[in-house]
């Protein structure tokens, strides 16, 4: 019976990642948000652009709406 458990654990994982993959931008701009102000980052700003474009003056913080977007974290200056 055990090795049917484990069998079925690990096919539901790509499941659960696919599903996690879908969050709507809004909703994980808000988490990441969150978690900056929680560590007390001040003087930035979250984009959300397409997947294809241009991050040359920011950093790929997460991608949502099943990987077509794509959110990036911009330090301000002072």
């Amino acid at each position: 019976m055990k090795p049917w458990l484990v069998l079925i654990a690990l096919l539901s994982l790509p499941l659960s990642g696919y599903a996690q993959g879908r969050k709507p931008c809004e909703e994980l701009k808000a988490e990441i948000a969150e978690k900056l102000d929680a560590k007390n980052v001040q003087g930035y700003s979250l984009d959300i652009v397409d997947r294809d474009a241009d991050v040359a003056d920011g950093t790929v913080v997460g991608t949502c709406d099943g990987g077509t977007k794509k959110i990036i974290y911009k330090k301000s200056a002072g």
